[in-house]
């Protein structure tokens, strides 16, 4: 069993690497707050005071860090991943980031005889859980199915999208397309309420019908419940919509959805509400 190096374990990172654990490997973890990785020290995984002690220690290296910047730093820094890297480790970024640093770090990795993967994940918390998530894989073929029984302990939709930056450009229309139904989502539960009618009934007719979305399954009863705990954070969806508004600017794409579901985003996290999940765009409309 191959030993993997896991750093990153918030709301998903945690249930993924516990999956690993359960099916038998060695799993050494690493995260800015220790705290958050306690009950998996407390269930065998082995703890690594900084990126570079982990990375020495393992055959595989998983990511599942914040944001961009914090990618590049724990990949490229000089305390960092490829420069602690035995030749041939594996190397899998599964935070969502933008597809030209994924490029730039596989270049990088390939330099030093590692093989790098790009491989987001969506599902959320639910995902991560049960195991279900779908993965969106760049990279090469061969890397691919070296790490296919990896990714299989964490998800059940694993695809090869391409080469180095396939993944991310995948997971960024994936954004795109959850960015405006969740506004969608939300106006449908909204205009429920204002028509008199109940809202948990209502989803029983339409969540299987043509409106029928994963949003719209998972998402909306917590809204209807005023549940707002992160599945996944409003800060990161930010992030996530603004490194995919770039990439299509670039691209001469226009999405004013997606530009709408950012402004209000934006407007929430502005009301401090950066921590909470994304079906908190509820509040939005209840004008909270």
């Amino acid at each position: 069993m191959k030993t993997v190096g896991f750093i990153g374990t918030g709301v998903m990172g945690k249930s993924m690497a516990r999956h690993l654990m359960e099916a038998g490997h060695p799993v050494h973890v690493y995260t800015r707050t220790k705290a958050k990785a306690l009950d998996l020290i407390e269930d065998g995984a082995v703890w690594q005071d900084d990126a570079a002690r982990l990375t020495q220690q393992s055959d595989v290296v998983i990511t599942m860090v914040g944001y961009p910047q914090d990618v590049e730093g724990v990949y490229l820094g000089e305390n960092g991943i490829i420069a602690n890297a035995n030749t041939g480790t594996f190397l899998i970024d599964m935070t969502t980031s933008d597809p030209l640093l994924a490029e730039k770090i596989y270049q990088a990795a390939a330099a030093k005889g590692l093989h790098s993967l790009d491989a987001p994940v969506s599902g959320g918390d639910v995902g991560a859980i049960n195991a279900k998530l779908a993965i969106m894989v760049g990279g090469t073929p061969s890397d691919f199915e070296a790490m296919l029984p990896i990714f299989e302990l964490m998800g059940e939709n694993i695809v090869l999208q391409g080469p180095p930056g396939a993944g991310q450009h995948t997971k960024m229309a994936n954004q795109v397309a959850i960015a405006s139904n969740m506004i969608g989502v939300t106006e449908a539960i909204m205009y429920a309420k204002k028509a008199g009618l109940d809202p948990v009934r209502v989803l029983k007719s339409i969540s299987t019908g043509a409106a029928g979305s994963w949003s719209l399954s998972n998402l909306a009863p917590r809204m209807i419940k005023n549940d707002t705990d992160p599945g996944f954070y409003i800060k990161h969806f930010i992030k996530d919509m603004k490194i995919a508004l770039t990439n299509a600017k670039k691209m001469n794409l226009i999405t004013p959805g997606l530009a709408l579901s950012l402004e209000l985003y934006e407007e929430l996290a502005e009301k401090g509400l950066e921590d909470r999940g994304t079906q908190a765009l509820i509040a939005w409309y209840n004008g909270e």
